[in-house]
């Protein structure tokens, strides 16, 4: 599956960088064009301290390893830690795109494995305030991302405020991040209850995070599910389960990301997988269902004015 993902992308570009000669040409361009802007995956969870802003990082890690490029907004306007993980101390954030008019170019930072990434700050919260002209001027800026990047992982901060629940509903995938404790699970399905009551049709895909063993792992998902699925009318997607691991913590403690610390763990081989799984959901996947950065943006803003 992922030689397909990867071949798909190929043709993609391929197909982007050849002139167009007739009217079919056009119409093929015109698809390819839809299909080159960036899929928007929010990572979030019930309630802090799960793992979420680890398993962004390293989920960006790798699909930067296999060949896809990878921007992270760092959206908990609480407790920003992507800069931490990563040891860099940005210079610039989204409210000065916002209030500045720096161009998204300017405040992207680079992280390692060609990773850009964004710190949000309270520029999150400046957004919904802006006027339509503002507002307008700030999603042409940021519709550059769709140029530069395949996957755009938004890192959310946790629990039920609006800000958080709009993030979860405007994007195209969800990852959200459930770990064994029961406190962790029935914040977990508070956040599904909540989307469920705005929009039934919305991709969440559930990883289980520090769990004793696959079976846990299993049991937890599947009763999870069962429950969603029967009072709430929404299917949630299994993205598998990765173990509690110590070695996490020495490598936030390097403010390295564990992928580049611990390559070789039974861990990262888990990270992997879940990237592809993610990646396979992408290779038969509509188009015009994915509306890139501009239109999560659109999505995002409309669900606060609309209220």
């Amino acid at each position: 599956m992922i030689d397909q993902a990867e071949k798909l992308r190929r043709i993609v570009n391929k197909h982007n960088s050849e002139p167009t000669n007739n009217s079919n040409n056009n119409i093929l361009s015109d698809k390819i064009a839809i299909a080159k802007k960036a899929k928007v995956i929010t990572v979030t969870s019930g309630k802090g301290g799960v793992g979420k802003t680890n398993i962004t990082v390293n989920l960006a890690i790798s699909l930067s390893q296999k060949g896809y490029r990878v921007v992270i907004i760092d959206a908990d306007l609480g407790l920003s830690n992507i800069d931490v993980i990563f040891g860099i101390v940005p210079k610039y954030t989204l409210l000065d795109s916002i209030k500045n008019d720096m161009s998204i170019m300017d405040i992207l930072c680079d992280g390692p494995n060609n990773i850009k990434f964004i710190s949000g700050g309270s520029g999150v919260q400046e957004l919904i305030h802006l006027d339509n002209s503002s507002l307008d001027s700030f999603i042409a800026n940021m519709s550059i991302l769709d140029q530069i990047a395949d996957y755009i992982l938004i890192d959310t901060g946790a629990g039920l405020s609006d800000t958080v629940m709009n993030f979860v509903i405007s994007a195209d995938e969800v990852v959200l991040v459930v770990t064994p404790e029961p406190t962790s699970i029935t914040d977990a399905y508070a956040l599904v209850k909540t989307v469920s009551n705005i929009k039934k049709d919305c991709s969440i895909n559930v990883l289980i995070n520090r769990a004793d063993n696959e079976n846990e792992a299993k049991k937890v998902f599947n009763n999870f599910s069962m429950v969603s699925e029967r009072f709430l009318g929404l299917k949630l997607e299994s993205l598998g389960y990765l173990p509690f691991d110590q070695s996490f913590i020495k490598a936030v403690k390097q403010q390295k990301p564990y992928l580049l610390c611990y390559p070789n763990n039974a861990t990262s081989k888990l990270i992997n997988e879940v990237a592809d799984t993610l990646i396979e959901k992408d290779v038969n996947i509509n188009p015009l269902k994915q509306s890139g950065i501009k239109g999560f943006i659109n999505r995002f803003v409309g669900l606060f004015t609309n209220k």
